[in-house]
């Protein structure tokens, strides 16, 4: 029997692509249900992650137009993370699997066929990796690499060159649903579950319109958050910084000391700048990183809504509207 299949899509201020991502989904979908590889009742799930401009607008109006369109709008703007994992708990008691997938067409909407023959084959869990990063600047390149290695030596399981383009069944977005933590970074929660998984290798594509939702602001911020939800060796390298520096400062204390006692006293005002800037700014760093695990753990402690449905453009609408209009 054909699976369920939602395709998750997070959105925010996505009014440029929209159009065109409605009609390539459309269609794929519509080839997955005529081979097989897709049940009739298929959808599409669009995540409003509180827009400012019309991208509600036109879910809304496609949701009457496309009976494969569902809509859900959060109440406020939460983060990618947040838009995604809202669409994700929606579609896991209503489909067999759900893909998450980006609105800007740079996800290979051709790569759903494989996805769905893995799920069929009996995996939980099926990852979207990119065949390689030829689109990216070379900066981006590089940074993305010093990231996922940085991860791994943090300790940290992820999926190299995978970003939220995945397969879940229901079994895996149900085992998703009982983590609870309010710091999302879903690239580290998903391997954490522990299904049957694989792998669907593509090719990432230029974004179709519009500009990208990640500058190297979020970027940077998304990856501290990554480190700093799934390591605590941060605060080990900080309690090693600490005794290192210390044994350095009692060598120096005692070189102070010999200098002073043999009468080779030099004044030393560079030298002596010089490391109250660096003990200083050493200080400051380690405050940062110790401050950034506590303001997760105020986040945690607080237990705040990850998100609030404010509208959801559900199956069942369609059937009410047809029901009123007889």
């Amino acid at each position: 029997m054909p699976a369920k299949i939602y395709l998750v899509v997070p959105c925010y201020n996505e009014e440029e692509v929209l159009p065109e991502t409605t009609r390539r989904l459309t269609e794929k979908l519509e080839e997955m249900i005529a081979s097989g590889r897709a049940s009739a009742d298929s959808r599409i799930l669009y995540v409003d992650d509180g827009s400012a401009d019309r991208t509600w607008e036109i879910i809304s109006r496609q949701h009457e137009e496309n009976p494969m369109v569902l809509g859900l709008k959060l109440a406020h703007n939460r983060g990618h993370q947040n838009a995604l994992l809202a669409g994700l708990m929606a579609a896991k008691d209503e489909a067999d699997c759900a893909v998450s997938m980006d609105a800007d067409l740079q996800d290979d909407v051709d790569a759903l066929d494989e996805f769905a023959d893995k799920f069929a084959q009996g995996c939980d869990i099926v990852y979207g990796v990119r065949n390689k990063r030829d689109t990216d600047t070379f900066f981006k390149r590089a940074s993305a690499l010093a990231f996922y290695r940085l991860m791994q030596i943090l300790g940290v399981d992820m999926v190299y060159n995978h970003a939220d383009y995945r397969l879940m069944s229901r079994r895996a977005l149900d085992a998703l649903s009982e983590y609870r933590e309010v710091n999302l970074f879903l690239r580290g929660l998903v391997p954490l579950i522990g299904y049957r998984c694989d792998y669907v290798y593509y090719d990432r594509h230029e974004r179709f319109a519009g500009e990208s939702k990640y500058p190297l602001k979020k970027m940077i911020s998304f990856a501290i958050d990554g480190i700093t939800s799934f390591s605590v060796k941060p605060l080990k390298i900080i309690s090693n910084l600490g005794l290192i520096v210390s044994a350095l400062s009692v060598l120096g204390l005692l070189y102070a000391l010999i200098s002073w006692a043999t009468g080779n006293v030099v004044a030393g005002w560079t030298a002596t700048v010089s490391s109250i800037w660096l003990l200083g700014g050493l200080q400051m760093l380690c405050l940062g990183v110790v401050g950034g695990y506590i303001g997760k753990i105020y986040s945690e402690v607080k237990a705040r809504p990850r998100f609030r449905i404010e509208e959801y453009l559900r199956p069942e609408d369609e059937d009410e509207e047809k029901k009123r209009k007889k």
